[in-house]
Parts: structure tokens; sequence; C-alpha cells
């Protein structure tokens, strides 16, 4: 598909598969004693119906903005095939969102309904009530809001409803999703049933490996990422139109990922590079914890140098694994791999990684372990991903090639610039901000990047973001804080160096993998406070910033560093919903810490 769909509305897939195929599964659902049981086209596309009607007895009507503030759950997608039904639209909140958050959503969306997970999501709205005028009806669904909608509906007659979804074209707006914003106040992008209809059934066509599996294997998908994320969004709309089987997923940790991962036995999988970067570290925590560590290591390099050797083959520049190469990598499929796609559920063999760079090795790592994964790039206002690695030629290290449809461009002072189907309609309510991002067609992103001469695109950093030194260099900080991450021990690190004579880093740990490492050691756990001062712990830290600082010249390195006893958190404002960090807010809340930096010794 490489043009916008010309009628229909999102909601209308629900109603073809299920005349079409009623029995065919297309959901897994949790029951209460934690089981997954099946959902056919049928029964979903039943309880859309009923959920629809109660909407229209309660008021709300076509071109009506309904709040959804939720983990990512079953419900969720519920709601929003049902508001799409009806010809609403659906505004996601983040439910760790606080109540100024709520209140601007709510307030500049103009939404006159919310749906909310808990008691507590309640409260937050509550807390704001009464300034949302337009607010008529609150919903909570642990508190039994899909049966009580159902009941006040079932009086309606079903052609009513079929004859709100018949209104809605592909022009119609489908959400108001808020960039999550590292700085200034969240806008509300505009997406249109045009703009999630081209990109999913791009992405389903294109990467039809993926989304179909093999031969004689149903396809299927856990959906972990938050629906509030467009990212997330997309996976959920791209499973019900493509048919494949989904379920839900609300924790991102791997203690309750990796059981869910075994249960559901996915084909494929979505997910953020955190989440590939803690499925490794844990394989890699548990190989040392059982004293296979060196094992393990050996595994990696083996993994890394034959998928390297398959990428170089692809692109004419090597013939290949070699004998020696192949007989090894078959040995460690054995012993390592089929572990790792075993704790996956066993059927993985694709994912495709979004919202920040995935490292290269880290790529390798997997496609050499027997799960491929596609990286890819898009933004809330390309309604998710813009460019994606191609099944058959993958080139780890970048974010691929344009999805078709699209044209990416790389403006002179290298801007990437996307012009496709999937770009969207604007921003709620605010035509300035609109017009600067927005020029004949053509989004100007605000990243960085370059072409290589195969077409492949590479994120290089944010226009806003460049650091510049006292001294006149010009760094762009993304390339080196992706670096020191590397390190398993890091968790987070953010440069530092505008108008400053060098770059320095604030960088936090990860501590599951440092209280692993100091079991490792035979070592008692630490308070953070001694923590931070352990000098084998600034040891391994130095050696992350001494590694990053190879791919850079030498006045665009970090001199110096300073480790964080706790992490930058949401909570505290320093960090988005998808895990961007606001660079800004950090260096504000760690003024004393950044001056700091600039009076102590260097690397």
């Amino acid at each position: 598909m490489d043009a916008a769909p010309l009628f229909g509305g999102l909601a209308d897939a629900v109603f073809d598969h299920a005349a079409h195929d009623p029995a065919h599964v297309v959901l897994g659902r949790k029951d209460p004693a934690g089981r997954w049981r099946d959902v056919s086209a049928a029964e979903f596309c039943d309880e859309v119906l009923a959920l629809a009607k109660g909407l229209l007895a309660s008021g709300v009507r076509f071109g009506d903005r309904v709040a959804l503030m939720s983990r990512t759950r079953y419900e969720w997608t519920l709601f929003d095939f049902a508001i799409w039904t009806v010809g609403a639209q659906s505004v996601p909140v983040y439910p760790t969102a606080s109540a100024e958050q709520v209140l601007w959503t709510l307030y500049d969306a103009e939404v006159s309904a919310c749906v909310v997970e808990h008691e507590d999501h309640a409260m937050t709205v509550g807390s704001v009530i009464d300034r949302l005028p337009l607010l008529k009806r609150l919903w909570q669904v642990d508190a039994g809001a899909v049966g009580q909608l159902v009941e006040s509906g079932a009086a309606i007659d079903d052609e009513v409803v079929h004859r709100h979804r018949r209104a809605v074209t592909p022009d119609s707006t489908a959400t108001v999703i808020y960039t999550s914003g590292t700085t200034g106040r969240p806008r509300g992008c505009v997406i249109t049933h045009a703009n999630l209809m081209f990109e999913t059934d791009t992405l389903t066509g294109r990467w039809e490996s993926l989304f179909r599996s093999r031969p004689g294997e149903d396809p299927a998908t856990l959906l972990f990422l938050p629906l509030a994320h467009v990212f997330g969004r997309m996976v959920e709309v791209a499973a019900v139109r493509s048919g494949v089987r989904f379920g839900h997923q609300p924790l991102l940790r791997t203690d309750v990922l990796l059981p869910d991962l075994a249960a559901f036995r996915p084909t494929f999988f979505l997910a953020v590079p955190y989440v590939f970067e803690k499925l490794f570290d844990t394989a890699r925590r548990r190989a040392e914890a059982e004293g296979r560590g060196g094992v393990f290591d050996k595994a990696v390099e083996v993994a890394v140098s034959y998928a390297e050797a398959r990428e170089h083959r692809a692109f004419g520049l090597g013939p290949g694994p070699s004998t020696g190469l192949r007989a090894r990598h078959r040995f460690f499929d054995r012993a390592v791999y089929g572990k790792l796609r075993e704790a996956m559920g066993g059927r993985v063999r694709y994912a495709m990684s979004g919202g920040s760079g995935l490292d290269r090795r880290l790529g390798l790592f997997f496609e050499g372990a027997g799960v491929r994964v596609f990286e890819g790039y898009g933004l809330t206002e390309s309604t998710a991903a813009a460019t994606a690695n191609p099944p058959e030629r993958p080139r780890f290290g970048t974010v691929g090639l344009p999805i078709p449809g699209t044209t990416v461009h790389i403006a002179e002072d290298g801007e990437v610039w996307l012009h496709g189907a999937h770009v969207f309609a604007g921003y709620l309510g605010d035509p300035g901000a609109t017009g600067a991002v927005l020029r004949d067609g053509w989004l100007a992103t605000g990243d960085l990047g370059s072409l290589d001469d195969d077409g492949y695109l590479t994120i290089t950093g944010r226009k806003k973001e460049t650091l510049v030194t006292s001294g006149g260099t010009s760094v762009s900080p993304l390339g080196l804080e992706e670096r020191v991450r590397a390190h398993p021990l890091v968790a987070q690190c953010i440069v530092v160096g505008n108008d400053r004579p060098y770059m320095a880093a604030l960088v936090t740990i990860d501590q599951e993998a440092v209280e692993h490492w100091l079991r490792m050691q035979n070592r008692p756990p630490l308070p953070p406070v001694e923590l931070v001062r352990d000098p084998g712990l600034e040891v391994e830290i130095r050696r992350a910033v001494i590694a990053a600082n190879t791919r850079v010249s030498q006045a665009e390195s970090i001199r110096t560093f300073r480790i964080l006893a706790h992490p930058f958190s949401e909570e505290h404002g320093l960090v988005t919903p998808s895990l961007e960090l606001k660079r800004r807010a950090i260096e504000t809340a760690y003024a004393d810490e950044v001056d700091a930096l600039y009076r102590r010794p260097t690397v």
C-alpha cells in the first residue's frame, strides 16, 4: 500500500473479520486465574458493538473526544474500537500522568468523557474536574465500566451504531495523541483514520514475514508497549486489521514479561530498545549466576561475528560466515541461543524496535541468536514508523529505508524531512506550531540524520539538543549517551557541555545489574550513597566512557563524569512517559552536580 485509503474507518476491520471468519482467534485475554483464553473475531465484534451502543446511550456523539487513561490492557483496545465505531475520537493519557498533565490534555482536547483504569486515576481526574467544564462523564474500568455501559445501551438498535460507523471517512480524526514533550507543553497531534490505515497496512504488507510468521503457524504478538504512545497504538491497530492474535501485558519488568512471553508464545513482538537490552542483560546475568558467564560471552562474540558476516554478504562486501564460524554458531545455538528463544516463548523469530536507537552490536547479537530485529524510526507526527530496515537486507545500526509510499529528505542543516500519507494532520488548535513543522506537505522532524549510498537512514541527534562548547565545538550528544548506556551497569546517561570548556556526563546505574555485579564479587549490597563512591564501580563506568570516546574526536569526548545515586524518573519530571530524558529539566535539577563536573579532574 503506497497511497491513502479511499473509504472507511478503523472499526470496519472488526466487523469485516467477524463477517468473513467469525471463529478466527483475534485476541488473547487473561482470565481471573491468570490463564490466557482465546477471543474470536465474532466475540470481539459483539463486545465492540455492545460497548458502542453504551457510548451512544451515554451521550457520546460523532466527533466527540473521549480520553483513555490506563495501562496496556484488553479494555483499552475494546474502548478504542468502540469509540471509532461511533465516529468519536480517542485521546490517550499516560497512566502515570500528573494531575496538571491530565488537566492540560483534557482541557486542550475539549474532552467530554473519560475512561480511567482504577480509583487512583479517577481521583487524579477528580482533583481537576472543577476546571474541566466540558467533561460530563467519567467511567472506571475496574469498577465495572464496560458492563455498565453495555447494560445502558442494550435497547439501542444495531443499525444506529452502523450508521455512525459508515459515516466515518478516512480523513476523519481517529485520535489526538499528545506528544510527551522533552521541552514545553505537550501538543495534540491529530491522527486521522487514513494515517493509521496507511501506516499499519503498509507495515503488514512490506514486513509480511514478521506479521505472517511461518507456513502453518498462526501469527501472534504480545503487546506490552504503552497504548498512550503512538508506537503501541500502531501495533494494536496493525494486529486488529491484519487478524493477528495479540494479548496485552501492562508491565515492562522482565520478571513479569518473560513468564507471559513463555505462556503466550508470540511469533513476533514490537518493542523499544530498553526491552531488548533487558532481555540480553537478564540472559547474561542468568549465565553468570550459573557459572557460565565465559560461555555466554563467547556465544555473544560468535553471534555478532556470524550476523556481521551475513550482513556483509547481503551487501556484497564478503563471502558470508566461514565454515568454522558456522560450526561454532551451530554449537552455541544449542547451548545458548535456543535457550534465549525458549525464554521468549520458543516461537519468536522476528521483532521490531523503535522509539530510540538500538545499539548495532545488540542488533547483531539478536540476529545471530535467531531473532531478527528490524529497527525503524518515526515519531507521533508520522503515526509511528517512517523508515524501517527491510526484511531481506537489514543494515544494523541504521533505521533502515523509507517505508513504501514515504520519502525521506535531508535538509541543508542535516534535519530529516518526511513525506507520506502517514504524516499527521497538524497540532490541535495550533496552526502556528503546525506551520512550523509542516512545509508543503513535508514534516520537518527536528531530528538530524544522514542517508548512506544505499538509502539507509541513520539518526545522529536532535537539532535542539546539539551542544556547543565555549571553544565553538558542536557536539551531538545522542551517540555518546547511547554508547555509555551500552555498558550493562549503566541505566541512563546525559552529556552536558553547552557553553562549557568540554563535554561531561551524568550517569545513573541499573540497580538490578549492580546488585548482580556485587554478588558475583561476593560483596554485600551497598546503599546508594556508598555505591556511587565505590572505586570498582567508578572503574567500570570509566571504561564505558572511554569506550564511547573512541568513536569521536578529542574535542567531542567526555572528559569527566559523575555517578548519581538515583535514576532520572518520570515522577520527578525528568523523563517522558516514553523514557526520553528531559535534558533541560535534568540540567536544572542537577545544576550543582553539573557545576561540580567542571571543578574536578578529567578522564
